[in-house]
């Protein structure tokens, strides 16, 4: 495609090489296989090269990324000046023909820029090929393309919504911009409320036209204003700047497009500057960022940014068979955008801004002025404070290092003291054993001989065999509470939990002591209760009784020894109480009597394992068992069974 060049319009060039790279990269096969094309894009071609070049790009890189099918073909309309407007509409049925005319048409168009969808929705419904549309980088307003008869400079076509085309030209989806009149009108209104007169400022272009078509079909519905049109297809810029100098007061100026002038003359911004100084004093809006930033104070604008991703996911969603009907056709929302020095220098009030204004020419803070320096020191500032953090981790490690030297020489000597005192109750152990052994074996082995060597009567001979018995039982006694408090000690001894009424296993227990231990003891039985239902080991429980009944009954020489059984509701536990009118317990000894082979009187029978016993049984059922310091008209020994808890079932059934 050649593009024949004048010497005003040598940057078109530029424009076609810059182009060149999308034709062909969002290209998989040669442009000939036109059948293997899913994606048609049509694009205007217009000379806003760079946002057509970017939307292109966004648009191929996301149908690859997402891995559309097909490829992607481009075709450029290469719309120039607006007198070829009545061309534009046949080069886009010739393009629509070229590809339809293919075995395998391609699956969806999207057109992108205003000439594209104008021409597009010219067409006569008849000559359509059916084939979904989507669109961007137009206006939702557009005007028809004229026939080859007209004359452009004369032509005033309607402004027409797409909207009112998009079922019967089958655009299924897309993203439009709208020029909102009405909002820059009631901001014109606001600020300027003595306005008598609005003048339009577009150029001799397609947006210029179909842009001043829009805005004087609105302003049919503010009669109260006059609408100048200052209309680039009459007017070079220089004229221009006389038609600016020569408006009537109260007049304010909007803004819509200016690109080309009447000579078809491209002009960049810094025309703008050259119309402002024709009124620097008049009253500026713009309705599509125009003059925003050097000359216009504000306005409802477009929020124009890259589409081509957009589009991309709306086409590969319809490709894929999604429906669309919940995105469609949209409506690119605006936006307000304000120069905050022009609002200062004809002192308008720039506080109470609509919400969400964006400001232009905003003065910048401490931190936009200074932002590299202050990056700078705060990376100085977060290097020095890592290297203090580093020195301060290293002193806490140090020091937790140090901390634990210190508790581990402390373990050392606790470990050191422990053993030496392991050694010393390993060798009181021995000697305590061998002290509670040998004399049951002393008179076992004595009496067994002397029965055996003798000639003894038979009441002797009996006496002695007693001696015997009482010896043999003391010392399986003393075997059994030594694997006793063994088995307790190392967890292996086995509680066999079920339910258990403590009131007639504390009677039967009671009874048994009374009979193993005739006396002229009183055996009492207190408790207030008929029945108490626990879940318990029945025989430990029994054991520690009898341990305690046992005691009870060899320190008591006359009185009476009295179990207790009390329900604690509060404490949920059951309390029970062994109490004798014995010889007591000295104060001093008190802390010490469940300490193992620890004994009130050294020359009494008994292993001094009993208490032992009883505390590791109660404790391993979550109870507790202590002398009554209080009681003092003997002893009394108390303990708790916990019941309604987790944790005493679960311990017990260890």
């Amino acid at each position: 495609m050649w593009l024949k060049l004048s010497r005003d319009k040598s940057w078109l060039l530029l424009t076609f090489i810059c182009m060149i790279p999308f034709m062909v990269s969002a290209q998989d096969t040669p442009a000939s296989s036109y059948g293997n094309a899913n994606v048609l894009i049509i694009s205007s071609y217009n000379p806003d090269i760079s946002s057509t070049s970017a939307n292109i790009s966004a648009f191929v890189d996301e149908y690859r990324n997402r891995e559309g099918r097909g490829t992607v073909i481009i075709e450029n309309m290469n719309c120039k000046s607006l007198v070829e407007a009545p061309l534009w509409k046949k080069r886009m049925k010739s393009i629509l023909r070229k590809y339809t005319s293919e075995k395998v048409p391609p699956l969806l168009i999207v057109l992108l820029g205003q000439e594209a969808w104008a021409a597009y929705l010219s067409q006569d419904v008849a000559d359509l090929p059916g084939i979904p549309v989507l669109g961007g980088m137009a206006s939702r307003n557009f005007v028809e393309m004229p026939d080859s008869t007209c004359v452009v400079s004369d032509w005033n076509p309607e402004s027409m919504d797409v909207y009112d085309r998009k079922d019967i030209y089958h655009v299924v989806g897309g993203y439009v911009y709208e020029y909102d009149v009405d909002k820059n009108i009631e901001l014109i209104k606001r600020y300027y409320p003595e306005t008598k007169n609005i003048a339009l400022l577009s150029d001799n272009s397609y947006g210029g036209i179909s842009m001043l078509s829009y805005v004087r079909q609105k302003m049919k519905e503010y009669p109260e204003y006059e609408l100048i049109s200052l209309d680039g297809r009459k007017n070079t810029v220089y004229s221009m700047v006389d038609a600016i100098a020569g408006l009537p007061e109260k007049t304010v100026l909007l803004l819509g497009t200016w690109r080309v002038d009447k000579n078809e003359g491209y002009f960049m911004q810094n025309s703008m500057y050259v119309l402002k100084g024709a009124d620097p004093e008049i009253p500026v809006f713009t309705l599509s960022t125009v003059g925003l930033g050097y000359w216009a104070i504000g306005g409802y604008v477009p929020n124009y940014h890259i589409l081509g991703k957009e589009l991309a996911d709306q086409a590969i969603s319809y490709l894929n068979q999604e429906d669309l009907a919940s995105s469609g056709l949209q409506v690119v929302d605006g936006v307000y955008q304000f120069d905050i020095k022009c609002l200062e220098s004809k002192g308008l009030d720039s506080i109470a801004l609509p919400p969400n204004t964006v400001l232009v020419n905003r003065t910048p803070t401490f931190m936009e002025q200074y932002k590299y320096e202050v990056s700078v020191v705060c990376i100085i500032f977060v290097v020095l404070l890592l290297l203090l953090l580093m020195v301060f981790y290293f002193f806490i490690r140090t020091k937790h290092l140090k901390d634990a030297l210190e508790q581990s020489q402390e373990a050392l000597i606790e470990a050191k003291d422990k053993a030496e005192e392991s050694n010393r109750l390993k060798t009181a152990f021995l000697a305590n054993m061998s002290h509670e052994i040998r004399t049951p074996l002393n008179a076992i082995v004595g009496f067994s001989t002397v029965i055996i060597d003798s000639d003894l009567e038979p009441e002797e001979r009996e006496t002695f065999a007693g001696i015997i018995r009482t010896n043999s039982d003391l010392l399986l006694n003393l075997i059994n509470d030594i694997l006793d408090i063994s088995r307790l000690e190392s967890g292996r001894t086995k509680f066999v939990v079920e339910p258990c009424d403590l009131v007639e296993l504390c009677q039967n227990t009671l009874t048994t002591a009374q009979f193993a231990r005739p006396s002229n003891l009183n055996y009492i039985f207190d408790s207030d209760l008929a029945e108490c239902t626990v879940d318990i080991d029945m025989q430990r429980v029994q054991q520690v009784l009898i341990n305690l009944l046992s005691n009870a009954g060899k320190f008591t020489t006359e009185g009476s020894v009295t179990l207790s059984l009390h329900k604690d509701e509060a404490r949920k536990e059951v309390r029970i109480m062994v109490s004798d009118t014995g010889m007591g317990i000295p104060e001093e000894k008190q802390s010490k009597i469940f300490e193992r082979f620890e004994k009130l009187n050294e020359y009494s029978q008994g292993t001094g394992l009993g208490l032992s016993i009883c505390k590791l049984i109660v404790e391993n059922f979550n109870g507790k068992i202590w002398v009554d310091r209080d009681y003092k008209e003997g002893a009394r020994f108390i303990f708790t069974i916990p019941y309604d808890t987790n944790d005493k079932k679960n311990t017990m059934a260890k």
